[in-house]
């Protein structure tokens, strides 16, 4: 299977006093502010580090429930919560703290098949991958 997903960024004004809005294809983000406040202090609108730890919540959560009912296991709930640490520049830690309600299976097998989830899941193997960039400049 192959698709593509589109998201964009706008930005006016210099990086501090500066502002943005990201739209992504499924308008679920249609014009959401995020800005150096909404980034680095307390502001209202979203942040691509916030974003970044929906997807990777969202993706690793998914993979276990596909994983879990290819080893006849049906979740009745998962939640996951994905801390994202942020420091010097960089994102240095990502946290996935996983609760599940899943009728029948061990704990141990539980996080056998966690830890699966969390190699394979896309966004786990994006974090750490080959990045491309093309640029065009208009005056």
């Amino acid at each position: 299977m192959k698709f593509i997903r589109r998201a964009s960024a706008n930005w006016k004004g210099p990086g501090k006093d500066g502002k943005g809005t990201l739209t992504t294809q499924s308008s679920v983000l249609q014009n959401s502010q995020y800005s150096f406040k909404t980034r680095f202090e307390d502001g209202i609108g979203t942040n691509p580090e916030e974003l970044i730890a929906a997807a990777h919540s969202g993706c690793f959560t998914m993979q276990l429930s596909f994983l879990l009912g290819e080893n006849g296991f049906t979740p009745t709930n998962l939640d996951t919560e994905a801390k994202l640490t942020f420091e010097d520049g960089s994102i240095t830690n990502i946290h996935l703290g996983l609760t599940g309600i899943v009728e029948g299976i061990s704990e141990e097998k539980f996080r056998e098949i966690a830890e699966k989830a969390k190699q394979i899941c896309p966004i786990s193997k994006l974090l750490n991958t080959h990045i491309t960039l093309s640029v065009s400049l208009v005056n």
